[in-house]
């Protein structure tokens, strides 16, 4: 699979993580650094942000892909939006937490959130 990861970089520990609740390989990481202008309407720049991903039309449909979102809740709010009209369905992401009792500030892999299937399970009780 691929990793888009729009967060801070991973560690090893944290992609064997992810790699252990996905059983899937992460193929490839492709770090895209989410600093936005917060002066500045943020659609626009979630659309640059994709643009600049070496992804053609066809593969954003059809790759393995998993989203490590920005922390900027309103940058993922967007993002979302926008990777749903590529791909055609929501994708799955990966939420960090911090581990408990670390002195310094440390991160695990807490699940693989599958929003396609929390989408779906909540058009149910329509």
């Amino acid at each position: 699979m691929i990793l888009l990861n729009f967060s801070h970089p991973l560690t090893p520990e944290q992609l064997a993580q992810v790699a252990a609740l996905t059983a899937a390989a992460v193929e490839r990481v492709i770090a895209v650094p989410a600093q936005f202008d917060t002066g500045q309407p943020f659609a626009p720049q979630v659309e640059a942000l994709l643009a600049a991903i070496p992804l053609t039309a066809e593969e954003w449909q059809t790759l393995p892909l998993l989203i490590v979102p920005p922390a900027l809740n309103f940058i993922t709010a967007v993002l979302l939006a926008e990777l749903h009209g590529r791909m055609g369905y929501f994708p799955a992401i990966v939420r960090l937490r911090p581990i408990a009792g670390s002195l310094l500030p440390r991160f695990e892999v807490a699940e693989i959130i599958n929003l396609q299937a929390v989408r779906e399970q909540a058009r149910r009780p329509r």
